[in-house]
């Protein structure tokens, strides 16, 4: 028998949850906040997403789709991987650099151990693309073990304090470090480097951002259009038994 359901309360929360994380920060909404804005029970919520990790964990996974393919359009030159890789986190600590919320969405996605395994994973696999080539005779446990620590050297160029060094010193630390690790020649890391930070990658950090919100938006707007077109027709032919 088909259940009436009267709306596609999944794709609402996860439009909702994309817009007050970027917007307001993963820490200072709750799961209780996006209830009352969807007018829907905590209970409700619950049963999609048991916890607000679970919804960060969904955007997480999208981002780090969405995030690469924009870099490697972004990067067109000899080495597209490579150079895209580089902007990508260079468009991530800027971002973060100019918005606090969006550095929240960021911390918040390295320091729960959910979402920090999503990006573990993705990383894995853009890493052996990226770094294939300088690291012949690498195992899978050697890219996983490499990218323990370069997570670690990410969220160490995301998160500041008084004391952390200015925005275009963390970026040219962070890329160097990991690039060395990947054993990419040093003529190769000063190119990429130079060629990063000549960009202007403020503009495109904030932009990749407000790109992804409209992703996210378009995607699962159609995903509630569509249920409202496949409700419609339930209730079209349940009328005419």
């Amino acid at each position: 028998m088909q259940r009436n359901v009267k709306r596609d309360t999944r794709s609402e929360i996860i439009l909702m949850g994309c817009n007050m994380f970027l917007e307001k920060g993963y820490t200072n909404t709750s799961t209780k906040v996006m209830s009352e804005e969807l007018g829907i029970s905590t209970g409700n919520f619950n049963f999609h997403f048991t916890k607000k990790e679970d919804l960060l964990a969904v955007l997480v996974e999208e981002l780090c789709d969405f995030q690469w393919k924009l870099m490697e359009e972004e990067a067109q030159d000899g080495f597209n991987s490579l150079l895209a890789y580089c902007l990508e986190l260079t468009t991530m600590v800027s971002a973060s650099e100019q918005d606090e919320n969006i550095r929240d969405f960021f911390i918040s996605s390295y320091t729960i151990p959910m979402t920090l395994n999503i990006i573990r994973k993705n990383d894995i696999e853009k890493m052996k693309k990226v770094f294939s080539f300088y690291c012949k005779g690498w195992s899978e446990e050697k890219f996983r073990e490499a990218e323990d620590i370069v997570s670690g050297i990410e969220y160490a160029a995301l998160m500041t304090t008084e004391t952390s060094s200015p925005l275009e010193i963390r970026i040219e630390l962070a890329l160097t470090t990991i690039m060395r690790l990947y054993n990419v020649p040093e003529d190769i890391i000063q190119t990429k480097v130079k060629k990063v930070l000549s960009m202007d990658y403020i503009a495109i950090g904030l932009r990749v951002l407000k790109e992804f919100k409209e992703y996210i938006n378009n995607k699962h707007e159609k995903a509630l259009d569509d249920f409202k077109k496949r409700r419609a027709k339930y209730l079209r032919e349940k009328n005419k038994k």
